[in-house]
């Protein structure tokens, strides 16, 4: 058995490589490698030459156009992917999926397409949705072009409130050079399906600008393909609506607005960056480096292609565009425990006083997290001993763009054994110290979806654990103070308010244990107070095991409230056409999604002996506080799950490392001559204490 682990209960399921890296064909794990450069090109040319779909460059020309925006691998079948794993199938055929806007016609929509075969397309087909739902227009995600026109509209339509937020801010839209204003757009962007009304929170451009709103909020409706008919709706300035743009200029000329007069933004020590500022108490030196993780005898894990080995561990990764993360092909000893796990949606639900926050209901897939992930720093992002991976995305644009060190691969010390024990003898010596260091593998990426920093971690460790952890850090999404905002969340600066929101992340655990056919139990710890069997007319209260099966769908949703049907973790019966949780279109039509988790259970099939998948969701609320700036600190904001075998093994699948400590005296109980045994070197090396390993063990 391999045991899910989650914070509230026990559950059990009883039973990309980067396309900058060379992938070597004959390796089973490429059939789950991201598309190469390309391969991206040759999708794009192939469709892009037909005909029949009129398609125009991703950018420039209008939104009313037929238009490519994103290119990814398409998975191949679950079923041909294993046939070929175990050696009874060909190869399967290798495909993109393709999503087009539809734009320039009578009933505009979006489309996607598998193309193939790779990496010499020749045909292609539509892929559709469960339920054959149709995806509308006004789903799509936004473009850089429709950003373009949308900041242009913005600043025609501020002209008028020029005079009000040069004197409120010193900053402007017109004719600015370093004192510009600029927005962050909130979504949904509505209140039901087909609307595209967007609030925009309008911030002075400077470093760390999501903290700097200038108390102004404007409402534009850029429903039509025509930018010329898009118009501000409504406006929210320092608590007060107005019906138009006309209405707050002249309440600012007769001189009755109340204006939120913003200070002077110093030219250094900016509370919103990062420049340090202030001293320490202690007097400890901090401007000399700290502790650092080193591999003294190379390292200890191996990288082909996409295929990652540690230990007892081998799995094929992959970083798709629209969503992040995605192991496949997950084994321990040679054996399969799990067909797939990915990251599927990232969501944050705000509340506040201004428009602006009480609209903000952010989905991060909507935003192709997956293809937001920037360098990572050596040293910081990722010890200076890791190996960096670049990622190639085909996201709303004409060509692949190289994301270079957008993932990273190192063994990590976790500062605690992973198992010990120090058996004492009672007598001021012992019997025996035996230890072995606590090490994981680390597959690390990140999103950074405007102001969040998603920090995104699989980690691997000896005893046959998996754990997959997401940390929240970069700036939070803030709104301008006024007191009636104080009840939504904390004043964290003069003129800003941290709003309240909750972190809510999916993940999809396709788990194979000893097969695809599994069920599922969960266990309960009761209580029972019985007679005392050895000790006539005394009670014992003690716990006992309660195991229950959970034959069907609707028994495995385990909810995290009632009556919302949102779960902490609910196990499905695996089907091709439910490959998702979520889609990059729910965050523009939340109301009509041609996604909906519900329905994957709606039809509550039976989950014993099936191939089953495990969803899972962890998250964690998030009132700001001062200490969140100028960012969000990774202590304290990191939620995930575990995997850990139970009773699938005989005994810990660690033993077979040769990394352990046995310290045993020679001469008991003096403890004066000591036998110490350890299949390491001596001493690791020069990057850590060149002393060799010595124990003395006497108290």
């Amino acid at each position: 058995m391999w045991l899910l682990g989650l914070p509230w209960a026990l559950a059990l399921l009883v039973t990309m490589a980067s396309s900058g890296l060379s992938v070597d064909p004959p390796d089973p794990a490429s059939i789950f490698a991201d598309l190469s450069p390309e391969e991206l090109r040759a999708v794009r040319t192939f469709l892009m030459g037909r005909p029949e779909l009129g398609l125009s460059p991703s950018q420039g020309g209008p939104l009313a156009k037929n238009s490519l925006f994103l290119v990814e691998l398409l998975p191949p079948k679950k079923r041909s992917a294993l046939r070929f794993l175990e050696h009874v199938g060909a190869r399967p055929r290798r495909e993109a999926r393709a999503i087009v806007f539809f734009g320039a016609q009578a009933e505009p929509n979006i489309t996607e397409l598998a193309v193939g075969p790779l990496p010499h397309p020749s045909s292609y087909r539509v892929l559709g949705f469960k339920g054959g739902r149709a995806v509308p227009f006004s789903a799509r995600p936004m473009t850089r072009l429709e950003y373009e026109l949308l900041y242009e509209a913005l600043v025609a339509a501020m002209a008028p409130l020029e005079p009000l937020l040069r004197e409120a801010t010193g900053f402007g839209f017109q004719n600015c050079s370093e004192r510009c204003l600029t927005f962050s757009d909130i979504a949904p962007r509505g209140l039901g399906p087909g609307e595209r009304r967007t609030w925009l929170v309008i911030q002075r451009f400077v470093e760390g600008y999501f903290l700097h709103p200038a108390g102004l909020e404007v409402l534009l409706d850029h429903q039509d393909p025509d930018p010329r008919h898009w118009a501000v709706r409504q406006l929210w300035y320092n608590g007060r609506y107005f019906g138009s743009v006309r209405e707050l200029a002249e309440s600012h000329m007769r001189g009755t607005l109340p204006l939120a007069r913003l200070p002077e933004p110093p030219t250094r020590h900016l509370f919103s960056s990062y420049e340090p500022r202030g001293r320490f108490a202690s007097g400890t030196p901090t401007e000399v480096h700290g502790a650092k993780v080193c591999e003294p005898q190379g390292q200890r894990y191996r990288l082909r292609g996409n295929r990652l080995e540690y230990g007892g561990w081998s799995l094929a990764f992959r970083l798709r565009s629209s969503a992040g993360l995605q192991l496949f092909d997950v084994r321990f000893g040679g054996e399969r425990v799990a067909y797939e796990l990915s990251v599927q949606e990232a969501i944050a639900f705000y509340g506040g006083h201004s428009p602006a926050a009480m609209q903000t209901k952010y989905m991060d897939a909507g935003w192709a997290m997956g293809a937001s992930s920037y360098e990572l720093a050596r040293g910081v992002d990722c010890p200076e001993t890791a190996t960096f991976l670049d990622a190639h995305h085909l996201l709303d644009a004409d060509g692949p763009v190289r994301f270079r060190h957008a993932l990273c691969v190192f063994e990590l010390p976790t500062g605690v054994p992973l198992r010990r024990h120090f058996d004492n003898d009672f007598q001021g010596g012992f019997h025996f110290y035996a230890g072995l260091e606590g090490r994981a593998l680390v597959l690390r990426t990140t999103s950074t979806v405007y102001n969040y920093d998603y920090i995104w971690d699989f980690l691997l460790y000896p005893n046959g654990v998996l754990e997959a952890k997401v940390h929240a850090t970069g700036y939070i999404h803030a709104t301008f103070y006024t007191p009636e905002g104080r009840r939504y969340g904390s004043r964290v600066h003069s003129h800003l308010l941290g709003n309240i929101h909750t972190h809510l992340v999916h993940y999809k655990v396709d788990l194979d244990v000893a097969g695809s056919g599994n069920s599922f139990e969960t266990m309960d710890i009761r209580f029972e107070n019985i007679s005392n069997p050895w000790s006539a007319g005394a009670r014992v209260v003690q716990p006992w095991l309660h195991r229950e099966p959970r034959c069907r769908e609707r028994e495995a949703a385990l909810p995290l409230g009632r009556p919302a049907p949102r779960y902490h973790l609910a196990v499905t019966r695996r089907h091709e056409n439910e490959p998702s949780s979520s889609s990059i279109y729910t965050q523009n039509d939340p109301w009509d999604p041609p996604v909906t988790f519900e329905s994957f259970i709606r039809d509550n099939e039976t989950i014993e002996d099936q191939d089953l998948v495990a969803w899972v969701t962890v998250g964690f609320l998030h009132v700001p506080h001062a200490e969140d700036i100028p960012n969000t600190a990774t202590p304290g904001n990191a939620v995930g799950f575990f995997l850990r075998p139970f009773n699938f093994f005989n005994e810990d699948p660690s033993v077979a490392s040769r990394a352990p400590v046995i310290v045993r005296p020679l001469d008991p109980p003096t403890c004066s001559r000591l036998e110490i045994r350890h299949w390491t070197p001596p001493s690791p090396g020069a990057c850590v204490h060149p002393e060799p390993f010595t124990y003395n063990g006497t108290y």
